[in-house]
């Protein structure tokens, strides 16, 4: 691959459907146009839709549009042409293999977004929310995609770095006048500062559990003893008899997820085995992927059945629950909320909710009320500077290592060390906030991010 290649591909999804729009990038993206489309202007007009009659060797392939974006005023930042013609996928190979047999070269996935990023038409950031935005499933994750795409979370991570830049830049100076012994820099005034630029890293940080939460779906895990009614409480919120419900003690073995959008937030329900002692070793197994994924949930359904069930007792093993789940969680990771939940209130003689939320799953009383309590835990998890969100881990993690550095930079400012290893700790933080937008690339990082995308994007 080089910069100077012209490539094609199908931008629309394979398959029969209206209109399949295929796109070309490069310096001769206009002459392969011409290519097949010989009656087309030599400097056709910019951003004007033209009927024309692409054709091959063999004849006429189909009557489309052809619409040319000229570098830089594109999405790559180079020519730009897109081709709408019929939705048939053998049209569509065929003025393929056309503007390829012209010089055209088969585009990799996600290389017009990868050279908007060389083209500085886009910062890496929000490269990666194209991906995130064509994979949206909700308003939720629309909007956080939308938010990092417009470039908002790039150019506050580019003003963090360029503070950090000035604090470098003020020690640095010091050390070319080191024997004249000159304080450029007020040591209060760099504490305060690698302070402050700590601590909005840090609330960015903080800000990735809600936003991997959207981003991924927020895992729902109903838990409970067997016949409790879990099964029926998850067909009740899909609306759909995706689960398997019977009298018969044990019927949910396994894990069964669906998802369901909430108020414009996705949602991933997981339906669990029963938890009871038992000898059944199929059972256990069940039982043990109960607790793991309950571990992995950011809230947990504990669903007690009020017939036989008292509040009381239903709070005592929400307390239990939550102290094993806590205590199993991985380190750095909140543990889940559970929710404790009464079912079967409508029955004659059940317990009365009063401290804990009453349903019937049967018959949909109070779900209501639990979705509130869904929606209530996800707007509590929000969080981060200036309304900014991370939902990416790899931004995070380079966030956690412009922690680290900085901490190493004040406690080496504590310490009295020298400015030139101060320095070298600044710039490990310049680094590492640069790795997020791009300032700072590898080959083997720009690979793993576009290999993630579809081809034609």
């Amino acid at each position: 691959m080089t910069e100077q290649d012209t490539i094609v591909a199908l931008s629309t999804p394979p398959g029969t459907g209206a209109i399949g729009l295929v796109r070309i990038s490069g310096p001769d993206a206009v002459l392969l146009l011409r290519s097949v489309a010989a009656k087309m202007d030599r400097d056709p007009a910019p951003r004007l839709a033209t009927l024309v009659e692409f054709r091959d060797s063999e004849g006429v392939i189909d009557e489309g549009l052809a619409t040319v974006f000229r570098a830089p005023a594109s999405y790559t930042g180079e020519d730009v042409v897109e081709l709408g013609v019929h939705g048939s996928p053998y049209v569509q190979q065929r003025l393929i293999e056309a503007l390829l047999q012209a010089g055209g070269r088969l585009a990799l996935p996600g290389e017009f977004t990868q050279r908007a990023f060389l083209n500085r038409k886009l910062d890496l950031s929000q490269a990666e929310a194209v991906a995130d935005l064509i994979a949206s499933q909700s308003a939720a994750q629309h909007r956080l995609a939308l938010q990092q795409l417009r470039g908002g979370f790039g150019r506050r991570i580019e003003a963090l770095r360029q503070q950090l830049i000035d604090l470098c830049a003020l020690v640095e100076l010091e050390l070319d006048f080191s024997e004249e012994d000159v304080e450029f820099a007020d040591r209060g005034q760099l504490r305060t500062l690698m302070d402050e630029v700590n601590a909005v890293c840090t609330e960015l940080i903080a800000s990735f559990r809600f936003g991997n939460a959207v981003r991924q779906g927020i895992p729902v895990a109903i838990v409970g003893a067997p016949n409790a009614g879990k099964s029926t409480l998850l067909n009740a919120l899909l609306q759909d008899d995706r689960a398997l419900v019977s009298d018969i003690p044990g019927t949910t073995r396994d894990t069964v997820e669906e998802a369901i959008t909430l108020e414009g937030v996705l949602f991933r329900f997981i339906d669990t085995a029963g938890l009871r002692e038992t000898g059944d070793t199929v059972e256990r197994m069940g039982i043990a992927r109960s607790y793991r994924k309950a571990g992995e949930a950011s809230i947990v359904v504990l669903l007690g059945d009020a017939g036989t069930l008292s509040e009381g007792g239903l709070l005592t093993e929400a307390r239990l629950l939550t102290e094993r789940l806590a205590k199993d969680r991985p380190e750095g990771l909140p543990a889940p909320l559970v929710v404790p939940v009464l079912n079967k209130c409508d029955i004659p003689g059940a317990s009365q909710a009063k401290q804990v939320i009453g349903i019937s799953a049967r018959d949909g009383t109070g779900l209501d009320r639990l979705k509130e309590e869904f929606l209530k835990h996800v707007n509590a998890l929000q969080s981060g500077e200036g309304g900014v969100v991370v939902t990416n881990a790899r931004h995070v993690e380079a966030l956690r290592r412009t922690v680290e550095a900085l901490t190493d930079a004040r406690a080496a400012l504590d310490g009295g060390v020298s400015g030139e290893l101060l320095a070298i700790d600044l710039r490990r933080a310049q680094h590492h906030l640069g790795e997020i937008t791009g300032r700072i690339t590898t080959d083997d990082l720009l690979g793993s991010i576009f290999s993630r995308f579809c081809i034609g994007k």
